[in-house]
Parts: structure tokens; C-alpha cells; sequence
């Protein structure tokens, strides 16, 4: 393609950073899905972006159906381009969206995965002593407390958790602030760890979690402490940071069926979103936001 078009992809990314304010993980991912769209236009001859149409479109989610990508991520990729193109008719650059129209095959339903309460039990009944230990039961703790993010987690400073009031302060996607609250057990395992922190933290260091050096742990860190606690907890499946937050959102939506509340907790800015965390159906879920819903009970009859 010409360089002044591959440059809209720059314009568009410095957009969603600065403007939307999406993460930085979000916007690589816009890049690479843009990248694949740009080199497919090059093997097709295709200069512009002013040249691309419907047709295009449809022929680059044929081939990368034939290359194997999932229809979730054909899905993704479709996005990616239609969101694109609505910045470009922003910008006046275009007079079409040729992504508008064009969708991808569908994709079955797939749940994300959780722990039952007892094995979620077991894995955070962990012995040990010393600042390493008091730090990652403080992480298993709090992820399954509050339903954080990994990226929430990693991110926290010391200022963000209330041990007095027994709440967290989270920066989500979107730079949307949320208050969540801290169970018995995580708020015991973060005392403790908090005694042991002094010992580890560099002078000036804010973050709550370190590493071994005293400066923040990375997210690779903490996915790594994770999958060994499971491993020694003899825990049988798969476990990783995003898994305490379905158990999260799963175990406290069957106790109480309050949809609106896990939304909450969770950060979601659209009950849909709730309702893929969780493995019930819509119905269930409908029935349940009419209950809790103040705006969605019908009125009495007259």
C-alpha cells in the first residue's frame, strides 16, 4: 500500500490511545489485525484505502478462514477494519465503510472456565512462610476476593487499598475507576504481606506488589506464581489469573443472583458482558435483571 495510507493506521492507534484512552495491550492488538489487513491489500494489488470495497473485505475473511484463524478471531479482525474505517470517515478520507456490511461465520459459544468453591479452597489453603509466600497468597487472595484484572492487579499502589474500610480502588479498561470491596481472607493475607513488603521495597517504590528486587511485579510474574501455586496445590486443570475472576463473578452471581451487582464488581459497562462471564442462559439472566433491575420491572397494573 502507499505510505500515506499506512500512515492512517499510526493516526488511528495515536487515536485510540490518546483519545479513547484504550489500553496499551488493546491497541497492539488493533495494529497486528490492521498490519494483516494492509499486507493482504499489497497481495491483492489494492493501493488505498480509498480502493478497498465490500468485495475486498469479504475476500480477505475468506482467506483468512482458509489460513486457519478461528471465527472468533475473523470476528476480531472484521472489527478491527470497521472500526478503522469509521475513524477514516471521521477524518473524511473515505465515503464508505466497506467492513460495515460484511460478517464473519459464526462462532460457537465458548464459556470461559471456572473452579468450584472447594477446589478454589484448596488452592488457597497455602502453608509456608516467609515474604514470597505472604506475598502470592496476598495475589491468590485478593484476585478471588474483588474479580480483579490481571492489569488491575499489577497495577495497584499502595494508596489504592483501604485495609480500615476494606476496599480497593481499580483503574479498569478505559481508565474507569471502580470501588471494590476486599473479603475477611484476602484482607488478612494483605496485612500480612504488607509487614513483609517493607523488607523488599526500594526506597520511593509505590507499587503493592514487588518482586524479589523491590521494584512492581510484571503481569508475566504474577501468571507464572500463579500456575506454580496450582501446580503445588495439586489443582488438576489449567489455572491462570483471568480463571479467579469467572470464579468470581460465578460463585457470587449463584449465591445471590444480583446480575446489576456482579456487573459492578466486575467493571462491565454493559450487562451483556456479564452475562458471557457467567454460564447461564439468557433467560435466567433476563429473569433475573427484571427482578433486580429497578428501570426493567414492568409497572403495576392499574
Amino acid at each position: 500500500m502507499r505510505e500515506d495510507s499506512l500512515t492512517w493506521i499510526d493516526s488511528f492507534i495515536r487515536h485510540l490511545s490518546h483519545e479513547r484512552r484504550l489500553s496499551e495491550h488493546t491497541c497492539k492488538n488493533y495494529r497486528r489485525d490492521l498490519d494483516r489487513l494492509a499486507a493482504w491489500c499489497d497481495e491483492h494489488k489494492v493501493p488505498a484505502w480509498t480502493e478497498l470495497d465490500d468485495e475486498h473485505v469479504r475476500a480477505y475473511a475468506a482467506t483468512c478462514f482458509r489460513r486457519g484463524l478461528s471465527p472468533r478471531s475473523i470476528q476480531r479482525q472484521l472489527s478491527a477494519a470497521r472500526t478503522f474505517f469509521c475513524f477514516l470517515l471521521r477524518e473524511k478520507k473515505v465515503s464508505v465503510n466497506p467492513a460495515q456490511s460484511v460478517s464473519a461465520p459464526k462462532s460457537g459459544k465458548r464459556l470461559p472456565g471456572n473452579l468450584d468453591a472447594d477446589r478454589m479452597a484448596s488452592l488457597l489453603d497455602i502453608r509456608g512462610s516467609g515474604p514470597l509466600v505472604a506475598r502470592d497468597r496476598a495475589i491468590l487472595e485478593l484476585f478471588y476476593s474483588s474479580g480483579l484484572r490481571l492489569a488491575e492487579l499489577t497495577g495497584l499502589d499502595l494508596c489504592d487499598v483501604d485495609l480500615t474500610d476494606g476496599t480497593v480502588s481499580v483503574t479498569g479498561k478505559g481508565d474507569k475507576d471502580r470501588i471494590v470491596p476486599i473479603g475477611r481472607h484476602a484482607k488478612e493475607a494483605l496485612g500480612k504481606w504488607l509487614q513483609e513488603r517493607r523488607n523488599l521495597a526500594q526506597e520511593g517504590e509505590t507499587a503493592m506488589f514487588l518482586s524479589q528486587r523491590g521494584n512492581r511485579l510484571s503481569p508475566r510474574s504474577v501468571q507464572a506464581r500463579v500456575s506454580h501455586w496450582a501446580r503445588r496445590q495439586g489443582i488438576d486443570t489449567r489455572v491462570y489469573p483471568h480463571l479467579f475472576r469467572h470464579s468470581f463473578a460465578t460463585h457470587l452471581l449463584e449465591s445471590s443472583h444480583d446480575l446489576r451487582g456482579v456487573q459492578e464488581l466486575l467493571g462491565h459497562a454493559n450487562i451483556s458482558t456479564t452475562q458471557v462471564y457467567t454460564h447461564l442462559d439468557f433467560q435466567h439472566l433476563a429473569q433475573i435483571y427484571d427482578k433486580t433491575h429497578p428501570r426493567a420491572r414492568a409497572k403495576p397494573k392499574e
